[in-house]
Parts: C-alpha cells; sequence; structure tokens
C-alpha cells in the first residue's frame, strides 16, 4: 500500500489538469497518519496556495474552532480537499479536475484508513458519494464500500451566514461523539443514515 508521505509527494509533483498552470503550489492532506478521523473539503484557496497547507485560511480558523469546541485537535486528525490545486478565482472545480484528483483521495483513506471522514460542502459531497443537497443531508451518517461518512455544511458556509457557526459546531460535536463510539468498539451503535453503492 502506497504510504502518505508518498501520496504527498506525487500531488506536489501533479500535472494531471491544467490547475497544475495556475497554482503557487499544490496542496497535499495534512495530520496524522493513523487519524481516526478525516475531513475532506472542496478545493484549496488563496492562502492555502501560498502556504501549500490546506485550511489554513478564514475558513480553516472556522474548522479549527469547530475541532477545539469539541474536543479534538487538528494534530489528531487529517484535513484534505477532493482537489488538490487552488482553481481560478476560487470557483468551483470542474469535473475533469475532481476526476484528475480521485486517485489521490482514494490513496489516502486507503492509506489513513480512518473511522470515519467528515464530507465538507457540497462539492465533497457530489464528488465523493453523488450526493447533492447538503442542508438536507447534513448531520448525517452514510456508508459506502465499508466506509463510514460524516456529512456537514463547508466551514467557509459559515463566514457568509454567521447563523451557520453553531450548525457546524453542533455537527462538528456529533462527529466527534461518534468517532469515540467507533474507537470504543461500539460500532454497532452507529447505523449509517444512507447507504450508498459501492464506490
Amino acid at each position: 500500500m502506497i504510504s502518505v508521505d508518498r501520496i504527498r509527494s506525487a500531488v506536489v509533483s501533479c500535472t494531471k489538469c491544467d490547475l497544475c498552470k495556475t497554482r503557487l503550489n499544490a496542496v497535499p492532506g495534512t495530520g496524522a497518519n493513523n487519524a481516526d478521523i478525516m475531513f475532506v473539503g472542496e478545493a484549496p484557496g488563496r492562502s492555502e496556495d501560498r502556504r501549500g497547507e490546506p485550511f489554513v485560511g478564514a475558513a480553516g480558523s472556522r474548522l479549527t474552532d469547530a475541532l477545539d469546541g469539541a474536543g479534538l485537535s487538528r494534530n489528531d486528525v487529517y484535513i484534505t480537499n477532493v482537489v488538490k490545486c487552488r482553481p481560478p478565482e476560487n470557483r468551483v472545480p470542474t469535473q475533469s479536475e475532481r476526476d484528475a484528483c480521485s486517485g489521490y483521495l482514494r490513496q489516502e483513506i486507503a492509506a489513513i484508513r480512518p473511522g470515519i471522514v467528515c464530507i465538507l460542502g457540497n462539492t465533497a459531497f457530489g464528488s465523493i458519494l453523488g450526493g447533492s443537497e447538503i442542508t438536507k443531508n447534513r448531520g448525517k451518517t452514510a456508508q459506502m464500500g465499508g466506509q463510514l461518512y460524516f456529512i456537514t455544511i463547508h466551514p467557509a458556509a459559515t463566514i457568509y451566514n454567521q447563523q451557520l457557526v453553531g450548525v457546524l459546531n453542533n455537527d462538528i460535536r456529533r462527529l466527534a461523539e461518534i468517532s469515540a463510539m467507533i474507537k470504543d468498539g461500539r460500532i454497532s451503535e452507529v447505523s449509517p443514515d444512507i447507504e450508498y453503492g459501492q464506490a
């Protein structure tokens, strides 16, 4: 099985799509290589492109606050994106860009083997599970191919709508509870709200 370090190296030198021509830095995932929880967002923004790290801008601050409120540390989780390079003007990544990066995410999940993957926002939801309507599905668990997922809003949404801060915070606390149940061997108590077919 490919290691997280090798995945990171492949991402940094990737030229699979045209985003490699406009990026400053590719943005591989960061965090604990044996994390119980993996977070997957949409794509890097301006701050992430500059620093080569995911979720280090304003949305990253909102995620960090939500993690802190749930008793989680960024050092103990793994954070990545569906697309590893910044789309120009922070536009939504195209399907071909998502497809070009999809192998990296599959490799990350296989290498880290998280108990649960937290999907952040509509783009990640659609890319990973083929889902839509994040507001209707947030706070739910889903299962596909033997992997458990948790669905919530993207932290960036809380910047534009302050009422969503509490929604994100509550969801991340629920995620932490589910992760603790899995870690304690109480996985039978975690029944997915949505079942998908094989990936």
